[in-house]
């Protein structure tokens, strides 16, 4: 009996598990819906299974907090989580893809997850696909801004939750947000490399690239920043940020080379990077910190820019400046000020209008609302760092923070804020008053981001998941585990980088071959590297104009942008062909300064050190050197050679180099494979042009000695006469140009012709636009340098990189004036596109001289790299005014006829500190055209401006007092700006230097007299005028006193200072100044 009832019981237990066994695989084969209901949230929990249970309590969290807002039809998360008008950030929305991913990641832990892994990855894709679904619906935006970057052409940022349509236009709503296209970009790959599929065909592949395009433009693009506000200022005007630059480059970094197939992918599911551009936006990120933009001299955005997600700066030191400064000034009680004087949700804040008023910041300042969100990227970064201690600071910074819903679950309130009636007792003592928080999350309002980067952090603090799950490509890097090889995808470079670059010498003809092997310098022409082809690198922009094209999406390939020397430094296999680069500064086509054989081999230099600082790539280098016949000729030969025996000895310039045959150095290179270059049968072949060797006799000689001797003024100059031939008629002019043998004249010729009939008017060298280009060359040929610059601005010849250049002047916090002195000038104080610097310069140098526009471009390369010592181009002034002083009383040099490295050399020279036995005058000029300032001049303008109510005035430019003191704070870059541009107005170099040592004059004095302050508007000019009038007394020569002024040293009896110093006085006895707060002579 007992027996019988065993087995049935056994029987029983047999059919029970079976059944369980059955359910299981039922389960298990169930494709499920993306939602899991929320009864389920109490499904049966495997007994003793600890993390089972930590896994499910952040799964209830993460179920009822954000997936519950999750728009079932676009997977999009909406910023408010109440009512019906449901609008979705891109950016919040990645966050909370992001945190799903991240338990999902978790949850692979477990074998039997109840499905939970599956639906918690598919809500990431859902919500992944969704963006990349609304910015699909946007690819003619997506064209048009790789081809002009500006906010009206730009992808949206917010879209409507649940049909993925446009909500604002972007007149309405600051779109213009690098950040948030370069967030999804970057985590975009993260979750590919993790396992997950999110990009499906083709199309989308081609979508991705072409965001890559947008964003590698990132380094010269103001935008409206993670804030959606710009600048500082909420004027509607956006900015350059760091945050945003150096998302981009996190994104660039990630994204290069990836395989967006995942492990299922092949060759033309493969993302390609500008490693150039890249590096642009490295540098620029560089040298905006630890600034956040001109306005913002620090802000929180810049945290999940330095730790996590992007991890964007492999600087240490700038990393700790930077991090420190972020702590400093914006850390509270109750969170991080997201910036200074930010009026965002405080009490006083107007919310019925979109922008502020100016001066109305300064309202904001010390009752700025604190955001807890970034205690919690301070958790992060403490757990990637590997510092509890700072995890645990935060930790206790956050939880008394933290409200709860109804149902227990933690709320991170957004912000917390200072009530309208404690307002100015929290002015009066700063972090005195209780703040309160935006949102409880008892009333169904939630702060998406906050709550979806808290249960990463929590994650992460219980070691839950790793920082190597939730970053498998490895953005970060520890110190003690970075090592000289760097990988693909991180951010850390080599710590010691003693780079040997690999380089090819190629002679363009055998003679030439023949005579350099005469003087022991070994090279190989095109035809002995064969079947290596030898492309320029515009042969290979080319091919790249294949990368990326989409006729369904209308997105052509990669815009018309030169390939750096980092890029013409692979080996590439196009359609079955193995090619190398050489550099753009070989290309003959491009602007003039190659023609100069000094300036070329201090760009070969610059290159070799850029390589050697910024290449991380697996493999060596190959840098191409081409030889040409011209490049000997004349008195140029020994310097070319003495650089060819730099090369031969292994040292060029500082950097090791190894130079051997081409067909040794491609095993030790790198290898780019350009697969998307893939043509059908049916399709013909794109053609591209290699380098071919001239066809000349081996054993003819090379003329160099005397063929081309450095051309004489006289040479220079046309012999006809403009205003005479610019009345005659077209066919007089004709006749002219084709007796006349001097260049100088045809230049002059053919710009009457082209002006008067057009570049298609045919001339009997074919029309007049080639007629001049064959000038143009010709007298780069001659050295004829005058000529040349005339002729290359005919043509509207632009220098390449010459928007970096500026853009890297920008972000020193200078700015840019081109233009003609003295004449209608042009400011630039934000990056532009190279087109819009065009037409600046053309528009604006004519007025003086057509050469102006050119030598400006030359000028404005030099100082890409010497940036730090000017501000304006009012160098062009500074360089003749050399001049001048080196003739003394013979006629000076013609700047627009020496070469361009002779003007790099006066660049140079101008710009190193004054030599002595200079005349102050000369001294007072130079400085003045290069708007040289003493240490902590700005300051004093500012100390200046709080003690002169009614501002200053100099040459008809007013300053004043308010609203910039209410705008702006003493450290901000744009009152430096603001200053300069005052003294800008100013004219003479001279009277400017005179005008900065006033100011500080009035500075020293307002210091030592704290008790006084200017009544009534402080005019400079009047104030010189007085100091003049003085020294003519003095001097007994009222005629000559104003240069003798200018030529008296500052200080000393009889200095300039003591003049305005007496001048600054005379103000005060005649009543200008009158004694501020009590009166120390009063008696009580």
């Amino acid at each position: 009996m007992a027996a019988a009832a065993a087995a049935a019981s056994a029987a029983a237990h047999l059919a029970d598990v079976s059944w369980k066994m059955l359910e299981l695989r039922a389960r298990s084969k169930r494709s499920g819906s993306i939602y899991e209901p929320l009864k389920s949230i109490n499904l049966p929990k495997p007994e003793g299974e600890s993390l089972w249970d930590k896994l499910d309590h952040y799964y209830r969290i993460v179920k009822s907090t954000l997936l519950l807002h999750q728009s079932p039809t676009t997977g999009l998360f909406p910023t408010k989580t109440y009512g019906d008008n449901r609008k979705a950030k891109v950016h919040d929305s990645l966050y909370c893809a992001a945190c799903a991913w991240a338990l999902a990641l978790a949850y692979r832990r477990i074998d039997d997850d109840k499905g939970r892994t599956h639906e918690l990855e598919h809500s990431a894709i859902k919500c992944m696909r969704g963006i990349l679904y609304c910015y699909m619906r946007q690819a003619d935006k997506v064209q048009q801004f790789k081809q002009d970057p500006k906010p009206s052409g730009c992808l949206h940022s917010v879209f409507s939750a649940d049909t993925g349509d446009e909500v604002f236009s972007h007149k309405e709503y600051g779109h213009l947000q690098i950040n948030a296209v370069s967030l999804f970009l970057l985590y975009l790959v993260e979750m590919i490399s993790s396992g997950l599929q999110i990009i499906y065909n083709t199309d989308e592949v081609s979508f991705i690239q072409n965001l890559v395009f947008c964003v590698e433009r990132a380094y010269r693009v103001p935008d409206f920043g993670v804030w959606e506000r710009g600048s500082k200022y909420n004027n509607g005007s956006p900015e350059l940020h760091s945050s945003s630059v150096g998302l981009a480059k996190a994104a660039l970094e990630a994204i290069n080379g990836f395989n967006l197939f995942g492990n299922q992918g092949c060759s033309w599911s493969v993302i390609f990077v500008d490693f150039d551009a890249h590096n642009r936006n490295r540098q620029t990120l560089c040298s905006l910190l630890p600034r956040e933009s001109r306005s913002h001299n620090t802000d929180a955005a810049l945290l999940p820019c330095l730790s996590y997600p992007a991890f964007a700066l492999d600087d240490e030191v700038l990393f700790n400046q930077t991090l420190d400064k972020v702590i400093r000034k914006l850390k509270g009680k109750y969170g991080f000020k997201r910036f200074l004087r930010d009026g965002y949700r405080t009490a006083l804040e107007d919310k019925t209008r979109r922008y502020y008023k100016p001066a109305e910041i300064k309202l904001f300042d010390g009752i700025e609302c604190e955001f807890p969100l970034f205690f919690i990227f301070m958790i992060i970064d403490g757990v990637f760092r590997g510092n509890p201690a700072q995890v645990k600071e935060y930790q206790d910074l956050l939880d008394p923070l933290l409200q709860h819903t109804s149902e227990g679950c933690p709320v991170v309130p957004k912000y917390y804020y200072v009530p309208a009636d404690f307002v100015d007792l929290e002015k009066k003592s700063p972090g005195s008053q209780k703040r309160f928080p935006s949102h409880s999350g008892r009333d169904g309002k939630l702060f998406l981001w906050g709550q979806a980067v808290y249960i990463i952090a929590k994650l992460l603090a219980d070691k839950l998941v790793s920082p190597k799950d939730i970053d498998p490509i490895g953005r970060y890097v520890a110190p003690q585990d970075q090592r000289n090889v760097s990988m693909r995808f991180s951010n850390q470079g080599p710590l010691e980088n003693d780079l040997v670059v690999h380089v090819a010498l190629i002679a363009e003809s055998q003679r030439l071959q023949v005579f350099l092997n005469t003087y022991g310098i070994q090279t190989q022409t095109p035809q002995q590297v064969e079947p290596i082809q030898i492309w320029a690198q515009k042969e290979l922009v080319k091919a790249y104009f294949h990368l990326g094209v989409n006729d369904k999406l209308g997105l052509s390939g990669r815009p018309d942008r030169p390939i750096g020397c980092l890029g013409t430094s692979k080996i590439y296999r196009i359609l079955g062909k193995t090619v190398v680069c050489y550099s753009i500064i070989f290309d003959l086509s491009d602007f003039y300064m190659s023609q100069d054989v000094m300036m070329l081999i201090d760009d070969i230099k610059n290159a070799l050190q850029f390589i050697k600082q910024y290449w991380k790539m697996h493999g060596r280098p190959l840098f191409v050197v081409l030889i040409r016949e011209d490049n000997i000729r004349g008195s140029r030969f020994n310097p070319i050679l003495d650089m060819l025996a730099a090369f031969r000895k292994g040292l060029v310039g500082g950097v090791k180099v190894h130079v051997d045959r081409v067909q040794t150095l491609i095993s030790g290179a790198v290898v780019e494979q350009l697969d998307f270059l893939r043509i059908a049968e049916t399709e013909e072949a794109p053609v591209f042009k290699s380098l071919e060797e001239l066809d000349l006799p081996k054993h003819s000689k090379v003329k160099r000695q005397s063929s081309t001797p450095n051309a004489s003024e006289l040479e220079q100059q046309p012999d006809v006469n403009v205003n005479e031939w610019r009345n005659k008629s077209t066919y007089e002019i004709l006749q002219k140009l084709n007796d006349c043998n001097c260049l100088a004249s045809q230049a002059l010729l053919s710009s009457i012709l082209l002006k008067r009939e057009g570049p298609n008017f045919i001339t009997k060298e074919g029309t007049v636009a080639e007629h001049i280009e064959r000038i143009y060359r010709r007298a780069g040929s001659k050295k004829l340098w005058s000529v040349v610059r005339f002729a290359a601005s005919l043509l509207g010849k632009l220098v390449d990189s010459l928007a970096p250049s500026i853009t890297n002047v920008l972000v020193q916090g200078k700015q840019v004036t081109l233009g003609a002195f003295g004449q209608e000038e042009a400011v630039i104080s934000n990056p532009l596109s190279p087109a819009v610097i065009k037409n600046i310069l053309y528009e604006k140098c004519h007025f003086q001289d057509e050469r102006e526009a050119v030598v400006q471009q030359e000028l404005v390369i030099h100082i890409g790299w010497i940036i730090s010592n000017s501000p304006e181009l009012w160098i062009i002034h500074a360089m003749k005014y050399e001049l001048q002083i080196r003739a003394g009383d013979v006629p000076a040099k013609d700047l627009y006829q020496m070469s361009p490295s002779e003007v790099k050399q006066l660049l140079l020279d101008i710009l190193q500190p004054q030599q002595q036995g200079r005349s102050w005058l000369n001294r007072r000029q130079i400085d003045g055209c290069l708007n040289r300032t003493p240490a902590g001049f700005y300051d004093r303008v500012w100390q200046i401006l709080e003690r002169t109510p009614n501002g200053l005035i100099v040459a008809g430019k007013f300053l004043p007092q308010q609203p910039t003191l209410s705008d702006m704070t003493m450290y901000e870059m744009n009152f430096s700006l603001l200053v300069e541009d005052m003294l800008q107005n100013i004219d003479q170099p001279e009277y400017r230097q005179i005008i900065v040592e006033l100011l500080m004059v009035i500075s020293v004095i307002l210091e030592r007299n704290p008790e006084l302050e200017f009544q009534d508007k402080v005019d400079l000019d009047k104030v010189v005028q007085e100091a003049l009038h003085d020294f003519q007394k003095d001097h007994s020569s009222p005629k000559a006193g104003v240069t003798a002024f200018y030529n008296t040293p500052p200080l000393g009896r009889k200095g300039t200072c003591s003049y305005l110093s007496k001048a600054v006085i005379s103000l005060l006895l005649e009543g200008e100044l009158r004694p501020s707060g009590e009166d120390p002579c009063t008696i009580s």
